[in-house]
């Protein structure tokens, strides 16, 4: 990770870079890996990484430094035994689609012609990805370091870190044994040690080192007379690992699903260079007797080698590569599980974010920033070793990870959990996906087509179109900047106009240099000096870390409220006769306009009510005091009895914003601008701010992709999870960010990022979802209500 970001920083053009290895180039982690990478992922932003690291590997790499990494193109299978790994491999199918990959589904026959070893009892069909393969990590890291050097990067080895701090001007001191280094941006690419590195700059980092098993037999006798190298075979549900050649022996590599170990849960010791344990038998055994029983060639051999070594595990599973939390260029490269796969894809999006200002694929995945202060070190230990335990379990669509949970729960949680509350957590707080009745069990219910869920959530979505819903929202982000000059600041950075009088509200982005979106926002005026920000769960320190960052002297207070304030959300048609009977405030157009804020009180509670609606509809959003909410709640709830509330969650929310045609967190990412994310009617281009001129000149060449809203033909079965392949003439012409069923209107909905000719109203595209191309058109309005007058209706 280290030597790829030194070699993409000197190839995006910066020369003063200096790495500090500890000890030599590859050791602790890299010098032990297995070297395999592999097109299949239905992550459409590690699969563009992954793409680009195979053509590196490949031949442009070597080309370039004269470095060998003795690439092996052997391609590889990822099987599948049951009608649920079919599935996903489908939907990755059309993830690699959409990407351009060469990439197929086979069944057995095909499988058996390329591997005629492996014992497919059992085996439906496979992924084949025949442009994969395995590496010696030894020889990229080196080839990434010379490339590095070539471009003026300094090396120096044998030369530890001891301590970072930051400076009163800003930079970074980087203590070492061999003197000090003063530098503008410092990176953590500490491997094992990233997190007790974090420490030395007060800040937490959430990951943990796992061990993890590979074994290399014998010399296999059938290996001897081949001609080409078998390919990789991924075999998530028996071996829980991966099986391939090593030379003329075989490998096996598994991440057992239970009884995972975690080591050096303090710190890695220093002394640490080239560490190995001793293997534990006992604990791989049942996935290792599997293999030998997939691959009975290996039966009578004995094993040579056994590598059993330490690799990072964040808590979700995906690296931390981006801006560390609260702090300005301290960089995070680190806690990646998979360095040989993901790392050189990785790093030039990191080199690209320092250097410009904004990555080219969306990081919110990678993002440091994704984990709050919750995320201490028994938790990390806890949701790394429930991550060993997933890393070959099926990723289904919205799979909740449950380890270490609660960790933030609202005021309303054990009410509404005791009415069937199904949760998930977003940035550590707790928020209703869906409400369990009508016998179905409350919890998740995973599958790559409809299952019992799409009921409870067609329920919802009917009790919040025709009569009245109510949502827990206190994961929302909720910050307020105060003080004479708050107004001018806001102003500076917002595209749109900020409210003007007390109690509006504005809805509009902030945008970072490159004039690519940063966070969508609602701020709400609540006095002459007193702004109220709303946005995202996951996106609390992104908002906060930009705030900060972009003040310029102006006096002000920043103050985050998010977990002082709860919110809640009432919509509906009968919304306002609920809230009429439990407050004294009128509600009517008159006295509460669309789109404005008053102090009202509930309950005996002072709060703010919101006239907003993001599932459109009348509706009202409630904030407040945290301790005050669970009253508001009850108070709420029974005024709307005699008017058929029901409670409603995520799901529920998001296939009406989706009926809506509102844009999302998954269209507005760091990767586009507001004209290509389509939301140009938030910007006042009569005022500056941050990323106008790159907005306009953003305006002025044709755009190489458009967010369109597209109506896609639908069956009883499936309906597409984000990813699909867009085509257009039978050509794949973009992807889909977002997909969910519209219950009201009875169609697939989705956003897709797709060329702009394919992008033109009424356009008729396709979209693959499971494998199949389902019939698609572009909409130029809204599927539910487009001329937006629900939310508007008077008393």
């Amino acid at each position: 990770m280290g030597c790829g970001l030194a070699y993409h920083l000197a190839h995006e053009g910066w020369r003063d870079i200096l790495l500090l290895e500890k000890a030599e180039l590859t050791s602790g982690s890299t010098w032990h890996a297995a070297g395999q990478i592999t097109h299949s992922t239905s992550s459409f932003g590690l699969g563009r990484c992954v793409d680009y690291n195979i053509g590196l590997y490949a031949g442009k790499l070597e080309q370039e430094t004269g470095q060998s990494v003795t690439w092996h193109g052997c391609g590889s299978f990822r099987l599948a035994y049951d009608d649920d790994e079919m599935d996903w491999l489908r939907h990755t199918l059309s993830v690699g689609q959409a990407l351009g990959f060469n990439i197929e589904l086979v069944g057995p026959a095909r499988i058996r012609e390329l591997h005629p070893f492996y014992n497919l009892d059992g085996v439906q069909g496979a992924l084949h990805t025949p442009d994969d393969g395995h590496a010696d990590p030894s020889g990229i890291t080196q080839a990434l370091a010379s490339g590095a050097r070539q471009q003026g990067a300094k090396i120096i080895r044998r030369c530890r870190a001891t301590d970072i701090r930051q400076l009163p001007s800003g930079e970074w001191l980087v203590s070492t044994e061999k003197g000090e280094v003063t530098c503008e941006h410092v990176v953590n690419a500490g491997g094992t040690y990233a997190r007790q590195m974090g420490d030395w700059s007060g800040l937490q980092l959430p990951m943990t080192s796992m061990t993890h098993h590979y074994f290399v037999t014998d010399t296999v006798p059938q290996f001897l007379e081949l001609e080409t190298e078998l390919p990789v075979i991924r075999d998530d549900k028996l071996v829980s690992g991966y099986i391939r050649m090593e030379q003329k022996s075989g490998l096996i590599g598994i991440y057992e699903k239970e009884n995972p170990n975690a080591i050096w849960l303090d710190e890695c010791p220093w002394e640490a260079e080239n560490e190995l344990f001793e293997a534990d038998y006992d604990r791989v055994m049942p996935w290792l007797e599997n293999a030998l029983d997939r691959m009975p060639i290996f039966t009578e051999l004995g094993i040579k080698r056994e590598v059993h070594g330490a690799i990072s595990h964040p808590p979700d599973g995906n690296p931390l590569i981006g801006p560390a939390p609260g702090v300005k260029n301290y960089w995070c490269c680190c806690g990646t599980q998979i360095g040989i796969g993901w790392g050189p894809g990785l790093t030039r999006e990191l080199a690209r974010w320092m250097v410009h200002g904004a990555a080219d694929i969306s990081m919110r995945e990678f993002d440091p920033r994704r984990f709050g202060d919750y995320a201490d070190k028994d938790w990390q230990v806890i949701k790394a070793k429930e991550d060993y335990c997933l890393r070959h379990e099926i990723p289904f669509p919205h799979f909740n990870r449950l380890a270490g949970r609660p960790v933030k729960p609202s005021p309303l949680y054990e009410r509404l959990k005791a009415k069937g509350a199904v949760y998930e957590e977003v940035y550590g707080h707790e928020r209703p996906r869906w409400f369990a009745r009508d016998g179905v069990a409350q919890q998740d219910h995973y599958s790559f087509r409809r299952n019992a869920v799409h009921d409870m959530v067609a329920a919802e979505v009917k009790a919040v179109r025709e009569a009245v819903g109510i949502m827990d929202i206190s994961a929302f982000t909720k910050v307020e900047v105060s003080g004479p000059e708050a107004e001018v600041f806001l102003d500076r950075l917002v595209p749109n106009r900020l409210p003007r009088k007390i109690g509006g509200i504005a809805l509009t982005h902030l945008l970072n240099r490159r004039g690519r979106i940063e966070v969508e926002l609602t701020v709400v005026r609540l006095a002459e000096d007193r702004f109220y920000l709303v946005c995202a769960a996951f996106f609390e320190q992104r908002l906060l870390d930009h705030l900060a960052q972009q003040r310029d002297g102006e006096v002000l207070r920043i103050t985050k409220l998010s977990d002082d304030w709860a919110a809640i959300t009432i919509q509906g048609p009968q919304s306002r006769k609920v809230l009429a009977a439990t407050t004294q405030a009128p509600l009517d157009n008159a006295n509460f306009r669309w789109l404005s804020a008053q102090q009202i009180e509930i309950a005996g509670r002072e709060i703010w009510a919101f006239r907003m609606s993001y599932t459109g509809e009348l509706g009202w959003e409630i904030h407040g005091l945290r301790e005050d909410m669970l009253a508001v709640h009850d108070a709420l709830w029974a005024a709307g009895e005699a008017h058929g509330i029901a409670d409603y969650g995520s799901f529920a929310m998001n296939a009406m914003r989706m009926e809506k045609g509102f844009n999302g967190a998954g269209e507005l990412t760091n990767e586009v601008t507001l004209p290509e994310a389509d939301v140009m009617r938030f910007v006042n281009l009569d005022k500056d701010f941050l990323g106008k001129a790159e907005t306009e000149k953003s305006l002025e060449k044709p755009l190489p992709w458009i967010c369109a809203y597209l109506a896609v033909e639908a069956d009883s079965e499936s309906d597409g999870h984000g990813g699909e392949a867009v085509l257009l003439g039978g050509a794949v012409v973009g992807t889909t960010s977002s997909v969910a069923y519209g219950h009201t209107v009875g169609r697939i909905l989705a956003f897709a990022y797709v060329k702009p000719e394919a992008a033109v109203a009424d356009t008729e595209l396709e979209v693959v979802i499971m494998g199949e191309p389902r019939k698609a058109r572009v909409l130029s309005e809204a599927a539910y209500d487009p001329e937006n007058l629900l939310p508007r209706s008077d008393a």
